[in-house]
């Protein structure tokens, strides 16, 4: 807990994420949340960013509100017990007794998504329990086919997705983002569904109008291939970056990422860099 409280006393400092998406207990990627492959166990994964000088970690257990099970309490612990950087836990936590177990498991935050749409009021409740600091709204946002190639168009135009990406909602965006501040959220976990696994970069139009209406920390999700997509977005006003195949895949590191940001003058935490 003293590297989550460390973090947030350097909150100037921007930060580099790396996601593993978990289903059945192994680390997956696909492309638009589609078409999952299997990337490697979740334990070796988090250990090997942390050594590389990640500085968060999130685990998202992309299957577990689809099939309606609990999250995987027994890896979210195997994972805590080998990160001494902060760890966040997503997927399946529909209630204040569940955020408890896996905080309790070693988790420093909690991702909600589907269960913060269906029960916004379970925001207040852990905002007040925990405190902002372990509470992060994951919200997946989509924009329609004919829309793709509109650079400027209203935060209106974007859908909110629930169910690992697979449910549409009526929401307005933009009107749930300030919710989710309002209601005691400490971050936003903002993925863009049309750049997911596409190489493409960060939505950073998106990012830029979210950073701007907000007064919490954003973290940049989709779209990341290479270290100059990580420099656009926080240029753009992103807090923080999160990225999965990038890292996954082996073709860059954390370290190499953070490089980059700091030849092009972008303040990150480096003292633990180890390539």
């Amino acid at each position: 807990m003293s590297e989550l409280i460390n973090s947030i006393e350097q909150g100037l400092k921007s930060r580099v994420i790396v996601c593993l998406d978990v289903a059945h207990g192994r680390v997956v990627k696909g492309i638009n949340f589609k078409g999952l492959k299997d990337m490697g166990d979740p334990v070796e994964l988090a250990v090997r960013y942390q050594e590389q000088g990640a500085d968060e970690i999130v685990f998202l257990d992309i299957k577990a509100t689809l099939e309606q099970r609990a999250n995987a309490l027994e890896v979210v612990t195997r994972v805590a017990e080998n990160l001494s950087i902060p760890f966040t836990v997503g997927g399946g936590l529909n209630t204040y007794a569940d955020v408890a177990q896996f905080l309790n498991a070693g988790a420093d935050k909690v991702a909600l998504n589907s269960a913060a749409v269906k029960h916004p009021d379970l925001i207040d409740q852990i905002a007040k329990g925990f405190g902002s600091q372990c509470v992060v709204v994951a919200v997946d946002l989509n924009q329609g086919q004919s829309q793709k190639q509109d650079q400027n168009k209203p935060l209106s135009d974007y859908q909110v997705f629930i169910n690992g990406g697979n449910t549409p909602t009526d929401l307005d965006a933009m009107q749930w983002l300030a919710q989710v501040e309002q209601r005691g959220a400490g971050e936003v976990l903002l993925t863009a569904m049309h750049r997911d696994g596409t190489g493409l970069g960060f939505d950073n139009e998106l990012m830029s109008k979210v950073s701007e209406q907000l007064g919490i920390q954003v973290i940049a999700s989709g779209g990341a291939c290479k270290p100059e997509h990580f420099t656009e977005t926080f240029l753009a006003g992103s807090d923080a970056a999160l990225a999965a195949g990038i890292f996954h895949r082996g073709e860059f590191t954390v370290g190499q990422v953070k490089d980059e940001l700091l030849r092009n003058g972008v303040a990150v935490r480096n003292e633990y860099l180890k390539d």
